[in-house]
């Protein structure tokens, strides 16, 4: 049948042996037409920019691989075969043009930039002058059965191919590092894999075509082009699992559906190439395999979409909910605390004397009232500053200070406590000044945190401050005699709500949130802290690090 289509029957009989024919019809057929149907599809359910230019993509080689077949077959005595032929190249740098354009719309999900626009328009204009003038093909030797290919014209299309290879590789390198999260990078990196096999495949297979083809390693190199048309269906096996997975598109069940009917199409197109009928029983029977399996296939991957957007939709509720209490958090504690702030005051005037004098009897039930709005209003503050920081509400005035001189103000304002306590306090600040830079204001209440948990969990002994200046640091340790720290209260320490088992027993006013306060400010110091301790009842030690 094939010779039907080649006037010439040396030629053909030289083209036959030189190529597998049914591998040239089966790269060619079943890959344009899956390309083309998944385009058509894509485009008819998305309706979007990057749809549109895939489908272009997709059209451009479908038209190539015909027009490359009619090379193949319809040339040899075909009154249009220079005609053609010579505009392989101008599809070709056309489909690398709308791929191109297709990524970087899909992408950032923006239109692509008018120069770059213009920039292959530009690149594109020689190739389509040369292609419809057909002076990159300007001969046809028919004793030979060989086309004379002008290389000073035909260069160009590879040129113009690789430019379009290296700008692609120059877009995803950038957008892949550009990408904070990690699904939008896995996104990036899967579409950019996909096109990148894509034109590999089709620019290395036709430039050594170009390189070799009357050479002796013709036959092998035209064998290579035909396998060279296969990197559409991986591009397309992509571009179905982006679909699967991030619903690329805007696309849920399409992407399994389009792999189902991909593997039925090509299937069914072996019948194109069976010859006996043992053959066509079986790639039938395979045929209705694959499509009851792909039918469960498909309902199965609709079942998990239904299952995976109803727990989007849970996690949404639930965020929802937690910006509500942080929102009603935020307006109680504002409430109360300024409740407990009238009160604080008003105790502190009395004490003061500026009602009158006090009687004696009065003072102490005074003073409890004095301290326990202190400790109310502490905890209230301490309530808030937890849930700005879960908020991202926080903002830090970065400005250099004497670390010393800070640590000192502030173990002076909480020794009286120890000292109450029978406990040794002791500083062990170094020499000099430690300059660092950074918010005093927000790290008063890691530091004060620190220093008064040591007082409140030690019973007796010791609570010793140490700071120490190392290269491009300062060092804050604090270690204590008290309580300890079990292995399974460590996991717990620095988290939100962390409390320890024995921790409320001795710290009946602990809100959990203190160390959880002090962990965020530290890290938006660029700074670390941690604790250590060698178990329950034999002290512990807290350090933190901050550049200097």
């Amino acid at each position: 049948m094939l010779a039907y289509f080649i006037h010439a029957q040396y030629c053909y009989e030289y083209l036959v042996n030189q190529i597998p024919m049914g591998l040239l019809l089966y790269s060619h057929l079943p890959t344009s037409l899956l390309a083309l149907a998944f385009g058509t599809y894509v485009l008819f359910k998305a309706r979007t920019l990057p749809a549109f230019l895939f489908f272009n993509v997709c059209l451009m080689f479908a038209i190539w691989a015909a027009f490359d077949l009619s090379a193949w077959f319809a040339f040899l005595g075909a009154d249009n075969v220079m005609f053609t032929w010579s505009l392989l190249d101008f599809f070709a740098v056309l489909m690398f043009f709308f791929t191109y354009y297709f990524l970087y719309t899909f992408v950032t999900g923006k239109d692509l930039p008018l120069w770059q626009k213009l920039i292959g328009i530009a690149i594109l204009l020689p190739t389509t002058v040369i292609a419809f003038m057909g002076v990159n093909i300007p001969t046809y030797d028919l004793n030979s059965c060989t086309a004379l290919e002008d290389n000073a014209y035909t260069i160009y299309t590879y040129i113009a191919e690789g430019i379009y290879i290296l700008v692609t590789i120059a877009f995803l390198t950038i957008e892949y590092l550009k990408k904070k999260e990690r699904t939008q990078r896995r996104r990036t990196l899967l579409a950019g894999t996909g096109v990148l096999i894509f034109l590999g495949f089709f620019f290395s297979a036709s430039f050594l075509v170009s390189l070799y083809a009357s050479s002796d390693a013709s036959s092998y190199v035209y064998n290579y082009l035909i396998y060279g048309l296969f990197g559409m269906p991986v591009f397309l096996i992509y571009l179905g699992y982006l679909i699967v997975r991030y619903h690329a598109f805007n696309l849920k069940t399409f992407g399994v559906q389009a792999l189902v009917v991909a593997l039925i199409a090509v299937l069914a197109s072996e019948f194109a190439f069976v010859t006996t009928l043992t053959s066509r029983v079986l790639v039938a029977v395979t045929l209705i395999l694959t499509g009851i399996i792909g039918t469960q296939l498909i309902r199965s991957v609709k079942r998990e979409i239904e299952q995976r957007e109803h727990i989007e939709k849970l996690a949404g509720d639930l965020e929802k909910a937690n910006e509500q209490q942080i929102v009603l958090i935020h307006f109680i504690t504002h409430q109360i605390k300024g409740f407990v702030t009238k009160s604080r005051n008003i105790f502190s005037m009395v004490l003061e004397g500026d009602f009158g004098s006090v009687p004696e009897q009065m003072k102490p039930m005074l003073e409890e009232g004095f301290s326990s709005d202190t400790k109310g209003m502490n905890t209230i503050q301490e309530i808030l500053n937890a849930a700005n920081i879960k908020s991202g509400k926080v903002t830090y005035a970065m400005a250099p200070f004497d670390m010393k001189l800070f640590i000192e103000e502030i173990a002076k304002e909480l020794k009286p406590a120890a000292d109450a306590k029978g406990l040794e306090f002791t500083l062990d600040l170094g020499m000099g000044t430690d300059v660092v830079t950074g918010d005093r204001g927000q790290l008063v209440n890691v530091f004060k945190n620190l220093i008064d948990n040591s007082i409140k969990y030690t019973q007796k002994g010791t609570v010793t401050v140490r700071l120490k200046k190392e290269t491009g640091k300062v060092i804050f340790t604090i270690e204590d005699t008290g309580v300890g720290i079990t292995p399974e209260d460590m996991k717990n320490l620095f988290t939100e709500g962390g409390h320890g088992k024995e921790s409320t027993k001795v710290n009946v006013e602990s809100t959990g949130f203190g160390l959880y306060i002090v962990k965020n400010i530290i890290d938006a110091h660029k700074g670390k802290v941690w604790a250590e301790s060698e178990g329950a009842g034999k002290g512990s030690r807290f350090i933190v690090e901050l550049p200097a």
